[in-house]
């Protein structure tokens, strides 16, 4: 596993807080889209865990991709709905000009309630019921095939649209990473010799317009990879036109625009992976002598929200054994990426002072001492430490400092509340603060593939969503889960019910600040 992806990489400890630029090249890597002032005003109403987007960060990134593409008539990014499949954020990015990609029923139906339409809607699914194809036909979507057997299968049951889109799979002449696995392992796609098959047979079954696709690399930080599979699928363009006759108008990149996770790096040069692109593409043209016209669409998704959304969490437990973990009231069903992947994601600690924390939501539930990293440590057996090391710690502590002078060498694995022990964010991981309990703890780059993976093992609740509007106002865009939600489908006396009188005081726990933000 590489540094980048592991959740073991320290990185340096970060102490500031930083706002991300809003220039039309990449910034430097920034800590948080918000101030801490937000983030503090935000605890202060609504109960931790929940997701935080920032709607000028959306709006900012949108812009920086459509200006990086606005050399090639029509583009378009289809937002990858999975990343964050909340309609309040799919709105603003439509208001930026994107469309949207779709990979299940639900993600249509979510699509289509937003006011997408027609093309505007990619559907790119795999292993997929004809109820769901039935649904992207009636939308008018762009249908993008995963399997050859398709082919058959949409016309004998409901009747090919006439545009069709194909997705490649290269095998063994690309590589893959650890999120989207490598191309000859993965499940996704069409072999190089099923491609020109799948063409001439759309073509005889009367089909007149096509597409290709390709999603090869994902969180790729190198412009020049994104080029790469421009030039690979141009050329499959001009081969295609050869072999079978057929004229391909789109070609879809796919994704795979990644987002700078680790402090000190940056982000994506969009504006370098436009020239990428545009060089591939003049090349193309001259190979084609300009007789092809293509379409060229993206469908980039972590790389628009993820940077603009974080994961709030609060410490609510401290523990000392072999390691110093940190507990959160978050867990890997709010962000199972690291858990996952063993991707990293940066934390933030912003301590809360004593006088602050009685009037913050939940206060009252938290154990009355807030630090054991402040105090003596017990070894794994329990015993104290003593001597010159025990009396030195005595004598630091009772200076009354807040963070002992030890904690520079100290790490931490910040962890969540799972039966599971791959249920943490961090491992062994320096931290800008020695966290308390209380303590208002971020996540960062949480703002894709978060949320939107949660999962209810454990009987884990799924935590809200919040914006952060362009003029700093707070909007609820989706409470808190109950457990009236939670147990909503069994029907067993005594089990919380929406409407029961379980139900108002859930919806208080849950998300009561949602009518004060």
């Amino acid at each position: 596993m590489s540094k980048a992806n592991s959740p073991s990489s320290m990185g340096s400890a970060k102490t500031g807080l930083e706002v991300s630029g809003t220039g039309s090249t990449a910034p430097t890597k920034s800590l948080l889209p918000f101030t801490e002032v937000q983030i503090r005003s935000a605890c202060k109403t609504i109960p931790t865990p929940f997701h935080m987007y920032s709607e000028l960060g959306l709006r900012t990134t949108c812009r920086r991709l459509n200006q990086a593409f606005n050399w090639t008539p029509g583009f378009m990014n289809y937002f990858a709905v999975k990343a964050t499949p909340n309609p309040h954020l799919l709105k603003i990015l439509q208001d930026e000009g994107f469309g949207a990609d779709c990979s299940s029923l639900a993600e249509l139906m979510l699509s289509e309630a937003c006011g997408f339409e027609g093309p505007q809607i990619m559907f790119t699914s795999n292993n997929t019921t004809i109820g769901d194809f039935q649904k992207a036909k009636d939308l008018g979507a762009i249908i993008n095939l995963d399997d050859i057997s398709h082919i058959a299968y949409i016309d004998e049951k409901i009747g090919l649209p006439e545009f069709i889109s194909l997705r490649y799979n290269p095998g063994s002449s690309r590589t893959g990473n650890v999120i989207i696995g490598h191309p000859e392992e993965a499940k996704f796609g069409l072999t190089r010799e099923q491609l020109f098959e799948a063409y001439a047979d759309l073509k005889k079954r009367g089909v007149k317009g096509f597409g290709l696709h390709a999603m090869v690399v994902s969180n790729c930080t190198d412009p020049a990879e994104i080029g790469e599979t421009a030039r690979m699928l141009f050329q499959l363009v001009l081969e295609v036109k050869e072999k079978s006759g057929v004229e391909i108008s789109q070609v879809n990149l796919g994704g795979g625009i990644g987002v700078a996770y680790e402090p000190g790096t940056r982000p994506v040069d969009m504006q370098a992976c436009g020239k990428e692109v545009k060089t591939a593409f003049s090349q193309f043209s001259k190979k084609s002598d300009g007789a092809l016209p293509l379409r060229i669409v993206m469908e980039c998704g972590r790389a628009i929200t993820g940077p603009n959304g974080v994961l709030v969490s609060r410490c609510v437990h401290q523990k000392r054994t072999y390691k110093n973990y940190v507990g959160l009231d978050a867990c890997m069903s709010n962000l199972m990426r690291p858990g996952m992947y063993g991707a990293y994601h940066h934390v933030t600690v912003l301590p809360v002072e004593d006088s602050e924390l009685s009037s913050l939501p939940g206060a009252s539930s938290l154990p009355s001492v807030r630090s054991l990293f402040d105090c003596p440590p017990s070894s794994p057996s329990g015993e104290r430490e003593s001597g010159a090391v025990g009396e030195e710690k005595k004598q630091k502590k009772s200076k009354g400092r807040r963070r002992d002078e030890s904690h520079e060498d100290r790490v931490y694995d910040v962890v969540g509340g799972l039966c599971e022990n791959n249920d943490k964010f961090a491992i062994d991981r320096q931290l800008n603060a020695s966290p308390r309990i209380g303590d208002i703890v971020v996540v960062h780059d949480a703002g894709a593939h978060g949320h939107s993976m949660g999962f209810q093992y454990n009987g884990k609740i799924r935590s809200a969503e919040v914006l952060v509007k362009t003029r700093g106002e707070l909007e609820m865009i989706r409470r808190a889960e109950t457990y009236a939600d939670y147990f909503a489908t069994l029907d067993w006396q005594g089990l919380p019910r929406p409407g029961s009188s379980w139900w108002p005081l859930q919806l208080a726990l849950a998300g009561a600040a949602g009518a004060a933000v």
